[in-house]
């Protein structure tokens, strides 16, 4: 079958690997669709994916085309999105319900072969059946989305919030959405780059700028949301939150991304600093939401492109350009 494949460092090729053979409780997936994300340029850049060679994609959905001897609950036939989180459900983490903290985290198109290629393997546990009416090759969009949900278990955002969001890229689109169906009194969206800030206008959103400074709240916002993993986003973030507001880590900053904090600061006006990683309990839920319609599939991917320009559509990513990218075997 033909697969991208992260060689080494810096390098990405399309190349023929061999056809996935299902494990008793797997699945082999058809994939119509592998979402791009910063997680993917971070393996290029030789960060979290603990080896290489490795197919990446851990945003995918497709269809069932094989099935391993005790898989009861699929068929062949059946439409599915993909949670890539692979956990081993001992350590103390998955004992205490954080299994998105596993001492020995995996994930398909991480640490396994992904959906960025022609089939890919899955656990049957981690496949969600697709309703009759969601486009399978859409449906790339409910593992993002499912990040986003979880960053929400995380802010436990009440009634009446005003928000501020860094970034205006995928995640902080979704950000956006979510904010406005939890209750938010207002959300904002800081972005420099106007195509993707025209798109959160179009979307709905209370005020946009390129600086926070063009905004008017000087008391600043209850719950700030960095979607961006930029340092001096991040940075500028912290100094936005409200008295007893809350900052959400939620971009994805490479290793290296250093910021400062004021401990008194957060001390004196109780605020509260916390992460959101990857997902947890939340992909059944995202792929509901996905269903009713909480996202715009035209609106979110900016582009499909064939799995054969692999290379190109990372280049296109990493440039900022478009929203969601999707690759289409």
């Amino acid at each position: 079958m033909k697969a991208a494949v992260i060689e080494s460092v810096g390098r990405a090729v399309v190349a023929e690997v061999p056809d996935p053979t299902p494990g008793p409780r797997e699945v082999v997936v058809e994939v119509a669709a592998c979402g791009l994300c910063g997680t993917d340029l971070h393996i290029l850049q030789g960060e979290f994916a603990p080896k290489l060679p490795i197919v990446p994609g851990h945003e995918f959905a497709g269809e069932v085309v094989g099935v391993g001897t005790q898989v009861t609950e699929l068929s062949v036939g059946d439409r599915v999105a993909v949670d890539p989180s692979l956990y081993c459900h001992e350590c103390r983490y998955c004992r205490t319900g954080h299994n998105n903290l596993c001492e020995r985290w995996a994930a398909i198109g991480v640490t396994t072969a992904g959906g960025a290629a022609t089939y890919a393997l899955a656990p049957v546990a981690n496949c969600v059946r697709l309703p009759d009416h969601v486009r399978t090759q859409d449906a790339a969009l409910v593992e993002p989305l499912s990040c986003a949900v979880r960053g929400y278990d995380v802010l436990q955002s009440r009634l009446g919030a005003h928000v501020l969001i860094y970034g205006s890229g995928t995640m902080g689109l979704m950000m956006l959405e979510l904010a406005k169906r939890t209750g938010a009194a207002s959300v904002d969206v800081i972005d420099v780059n106007p195509a993707r800030l025209e798109t959160a206008r179009r979307l709905g959103v209370s005020a946009s700028a390129a600086h926070a400074d063009e905004l008017d709240r000087p008391q600043g916002w209850d719950l700030v949301i960095d979607a961006t993993g930029n340092a001096a986003a991040i940075q500028d973030g912290l100094d936005r939150v409200a008295k007893a507001g809350t900052f959400l880590q939620f971009g994805v900053a490479d290793y290296a991304t250093k910021v400062t904090i004021d401990p008194y600061r957060i001390y004196n006006q109780e605020i509260t600093i916390t992460g959101s990683m990857a997902v947890l309990h939340s992909f059944e839920r995202a792929a509901e939401l996905f269903a009713n319609g909480v996202l715009n599939p035209e609106i979110f991917i900016s582009d499909r492109i064939p799995l054969d320009r692999y290379p190109e559509a990372l280049e296109q990513f990493a440039a900022g350009v478009g929203r969601k990218i999707v690759v289409v075997p």
